[in-house]
C-alpha cells in the first residue's frame, strides 16, 4: 500500500468515526446546520414552545440556519395582529425566516397586507417542506 493509498485510508476511518473532526483535520468545512420547523395549528402554547426551541437550538449549536414552515390554522399567528407577532418579528431579527404557505392564506382568504411583515412566502408549503427537506435541512414538527 502506498503513501496515498494510507492517506485516503486514514481519511475515510477519520470520516467515518468522528465527521466533524474528521473534516476539520481534513481542511474542510462541514455543511451548515439547517433546521426546518413545520407548524399547523393555531395555539399560542405550540408557537412559544417552537419559538423557545428554536432559542435552544441556536444556544446549543451557534450559528443555525432556523426556518418555519406555517401552514393552515396556524397563519392566524403570522398575522400582524397577532398575540405572537412580537416574538416571530423577534425570532426573525435573529436570522429565523418564516414562511407562510400559499395555498392555505388562499384558502382562508388572507392577504400579505394581513401578515406580519418581511415574512417569507412559498405556493405551496408541504411542497416548500420537501424541498428543504432535499437540500440537507432537518425537518422538525413539534
Amino acid at each position: 500500500m502506498n503513501h496515498l493509498q494510507r492517506a485516503l485510508l486514514a481519511l475515510a476511518t477519520l470520516l467515518a468515526l468522528a465527521p466533524g473532526v474528521a473534516l476539520a483535520q481534513a481542511g474542510v468545512s462541514a455543511p451548515p446546520q439547517r433546521v426546518v420547523f413545520q407548524l399547523n395549528e393555531e395555539d399560542s402554547r405550540k408557537w412559544n414552545t417552537v419559538l423557545g426551541n428554536i432559542n435552544n437550538v441556536q444556544e446549543e449549536l451557534g450559528k443555525v440556519e432556523v426556518a418555519v414552515v406555517v401552514i393552515g390554522p396556524a397563519l392566524g399567528m403570522l398575522k400582524a395582529d397577532a398575540l405572537t407577532a412580537n416574538k416571530v418579528q423577534d425570532a426573525m431579527a435573529a436570522g429565523v425566516r418564516f414562511v407562510a404557505c400559499g395555498n392555505s392564506m388562499k384558502a382562508m382568504q388572507l392577504e400579505k397586507d394581513d401578515m406580519i411583515e418581511k415574512i417569507d412566502y412559498a405556493r405551496a408549503g408541504y411542497v416548500e417542506l420537501m424541498r428543504l427537506q432535499k437540500l440537507g435541512w432537518t425537518y422538525l414538527r413539534p
